[in-house]
């Protein structure tokens, strides 16, 4: 009788919700960093504001923002938060992902003879995973620093890629830009819009966010030097119908609704006054005005757009 009462009472929480169902409740997974040299442990994102304390060579903080190229918003051993610089000679990340279920960590990216399994990674083991390769192998470092690859099925490994992203093949990568871009359709425009804020965007705010949110890539901050690094990276394409989907457009500013008005334009010297990012098959993501309702899709095609166009490039090859 007591142990039907001990079942009943193990269904009736489990129902409630009182107990964990399939198992313990996981902890979310979080972004574990090193201390490598000493660095100031600020109250605010800036060097003007006030230094908690020194972090201390090899201490293990939790890295919780990627608040600005500049700048990780940490939590020390105690608890404490605050923000220290990002600069590669104080901190480095250590992990991004943690073991779940117990997984072959192997000699190469594959399951045959030619990769040979270093050892079982065990649930808990916090591991950093430096690139994704394709859909089925990341390629890895565990705590002890030895590199090799894992299966990605997320059955084996939690992952928290909001500060240190993986290495991505190009085409995933371009899509991670792409899918920033589609979530803020129809966010106001505003020329000179404040940067790390997404209420309101001007075009080369919007590309560097895009970058910036889908990859942890820092791009310039105005549509000149966004053009300028693009042609530094090279070759450039004067001809947008031979443009690849994430490649970054540049345009002249309007002089006219004819597509003489720009002849003679010199692409390499004219100023660059608009960017956009293009989608493929004609189309390019941007925003430019105001009236025109902030982020937007527009084809080139037939449009000022198409007189207006200098080059454009691929960031990333």
């Amino acid at each position: 009788m007591k142990k039907w009462v001990l079942i009943c009472a193990v269904v009736l929480l489990t129902i409630v919700g009182l107990l964990p169902q399939g198992g313990y409740a996981e902890e979310a997974v979080t972004t574990k960093g090193q201390i490598v040299a000493g660095v100031s442990f600020r109250d605010e994102p800036n060097t003007s504001s006030n230094v908690m304390r020194l972090l201390k060579a090899n201490e293990i903080v939790t890295i919780t923002d990627y608040v600005s190229a500049s700048w990780y918003g940490v939590k020390d051993a105690q608890g404490v938060q605050g923000y220290v610089s990002t600069n590669a000679k104080y901190i480095k990340v250590i992990s991004n992902a943690q073991v779940i279920y117990g997984v072959n960590f192997r000699t190469q990216p594959a399951t045959d003879s030619s990769s040979r399994v270093i050892r079982m990674l065990a649930k808990g083991e916090d591991i950093l995973i430096t690139d994704k390769l394709n859909d089925s192998w990341y390629k890895i470092q565990d705590a002890n620093g030895t590199v090799g690859y894992i299966s990605t099925s997320s059955k084996y490994t939690a992952v928290d890629f909001s500060i240190a992203m993986p290495n991505l093949p190009v085409a995933d990568a371009i899509e991670a830009v792409i899918a920033v871009g589609q979530r803020y359709l129809g966010t106001p425009y505003e020329y000179g819009s404040q940067r790390n804020d997404p209420t309101t965007f001007d075009c080369s705010d919007l590309v560097q966010t895009m970058f910036w949110q889908g990859l942890r890539y820092v791009l310039p901050g105005d549509s000149a030097a966004q053009g300028t690094y693009v042609q530094s990276l090279g070759p450039i394409v004067t001809d947008w119908t031979k443009l690849k989907r994430g490649d970054l457009l540049f345009f002249s500013a309007y002089k006219g609704a004819k597509p003489s008005d720009y002849d003679g334009v010199n692409i390499l010297k004219e100023p660059i006054t608009h960017v956009g990012i293009y989608l493929g098959n004609g189309e390019m993501l941007h925003t430019y005005s105001v009236e025109s309702g902030g982020v937007r899709i527009d084809t080139i095609a037939g449009k000022q757009w198409e007189n207006r166009f200098l080059y454009g490039g691929s960031v990333l090859r």
